[in-house]
C-alpha cells in the first residue's frame, strides 16, 4: 500500500490529527487527489509543539488571508549573545529574509519571468512571518535548547529529527512506494534527515514545497555532508526529487530553484516546478496542494 509522510512548515499549527486532515482535504479538494479512496495511507511529522506553547485553533482552509496562527509574533530575545558562528549565520539570513531591514525592491519582471504581484503582502506581516522562519531554521540547524512551556525543554534538532525518523520508519514498513511531501521549514527537516542521518530509512521520492533550501546560508550549514555537486540525497532517496514553488512565496524568495545547489554527481537532477497560487499569502499549503501539476506528479509517484 502506498504511503505519504507529510512534514509541515513554519508557524503554529492545529493539533496533529486536525492538521493531517487539512492537508488531506486540500489535496482532494475539487476532484483532486483523494488519498483514502486510492488506498494511500499518510502520517504527519508534527513539530509545532516543540516551538509553540499550545496548538492553534483550526481556521477556514484555503482563505485569502494569512491564518492567525501563522501571524504569531515571535520573540527574538534569543538572538543576542549567540556564539560568533551562529550570530554570523543569523545576521546574514535575517538580511536575506528581510527581517532586519525594509525590503523596498520589487523583483524585476525579467528576473522572475512572470507578471508583478498585484496584491503584495504587507511588509510588517512579511517581517513577522520571516522572523518565525529565522528562529525555526536557526534553532533546528544549531540544535538550540528551547522551552515552549514551563517544565519542558527540547534540543530542537534532536527532538524533531527523532520524530522524523520514527515517522519514516513507520512508512518504510509498508509495501510502498513511500513519498515524503514537505513544506516550508519542513523541507529543511526532510532534507537533513535524508542527507545527514545515517540510520534514516530510504524513501522512494521527495516533494519539497515552498522551500527555503536555495537560500545559500542554509545549505552551507549542511556541510560537510553537503556540497552543491553532491547535494542530492541519493544515499537515502531512491527516486525523484520534485521542488514546487510560487515566485511570490516570501519563504522561497528570489531563489526558487534548488537544482543548482543539490546536484547528483555534478548533474542537475531536481525537477523545479513553478506552480503559481493566488492572493496575498502564496506560502499557504492548502493552495499549493490544489495545484494540478503537484497533484499530477504525486499521482505518478504513488502509482
Amino acid at each position: 500500500m502506498p504511503h505519504v509522510t507529510f512534514v509541515h512548515g513554519i508557524g503554529n499549527k492545529p493539533p496533529a490529527d486536525q492538521l493531517l486532515g487539512i492537508w488531506e482535504r486540500s489535496l482532494a479538494y475539487d476532484g483532486g487527489f483523494d488519498l483514502g479512496t486510492r488506498g494511500v495511507t499518510s502520517t504527519m511529522v508534527y513539530w509545532a509543539d516543540v516551538m509553540y506553547p499550545e496548538p492553534a485553533e483550526a481556521e477556514l482552509e484555503g482563505t485569502e488571508e494569512v491564518p492567525a496562527a501563522e501571524q504569531t509574533e515571535v520573540d527574538l530575545e534569543w538572538r543576542p549573545n549567540l556564539p560568533d558562528r551562529e550570530s554570523s549565520f543569523v545576521e546574514k539570513l535575517a538580511i536575506d529574509l528581510g527581517v532586519d531591514e525594509a525590503d523596498t525592491r520589487a523583483p524585476a519582471e525579467e528576473e522572475i519571468g512572470v507578471e508583478f504581484e498585484r496584491i503584495p503582502l504587507p511588509h510588517w506581516l512579511k517581517q513577522r512571518l520571516m522572523a518565525s522562519l529565522l528562529r525555526d531554521v536557526h534553532h533546528y540547524l544549531f540544535d538550540a535548547v528551547h522551552s515552549p512551556r514551563p517544565g519542558e525543554r527540547y534540543r530542537v534538532q534532536e527532538e524533531i529529527r527523532s520524530r522524523m525518523i520514527e515517522s519514516l520508519e513507520s512508512g518504510s514498513r509498508r509495501p510502498g512506494p513511500h513519498v515524503v511531501v514537505s513544506h516550508s521549514m519542513g523541507t529543511v527537516i526532510a532534507y537533513d534527515a535524508l542527507k545527514r542521518v545515517n540510520d534514516c530509512p530510504p524513501v522512494d521520492a521527495l516533494i519539497t514545497i515552498g522551500s527555503p533550501l536555495a537560500r545559500q546560508e542554509i545549505p552551507d550549514e549542511f556541510q560537510p555532508e553537503w556540497t552543491a555537486e553532491t547535494g542530492y540525497p541519493s544515499e537515502r532517496l531512491n527516486g525523484p526529487w520534485i521542488n514546487v514553488f510560487d515566485h511570490f512565496d516570501p519563504v522561497v524568495g528570489s531563489m526558487p530553484h534548488v537544482k543548482r545547489f543539490y546536484m547528483k554527481d555534478g548533474q542537475e537532477t531536481v525537477l523545479d516546478l513553478n506552480e503559481q497560487n493566488w492572493g496575498k499569502w502564496r506560502h499557504n499549503i492548502s493552495k499549493y496542494l490544489r495545484g494540478p501539476e503537484l497533484r499530477k506528479h504525486l499521482n505518478d509517484l504513488l502509482s
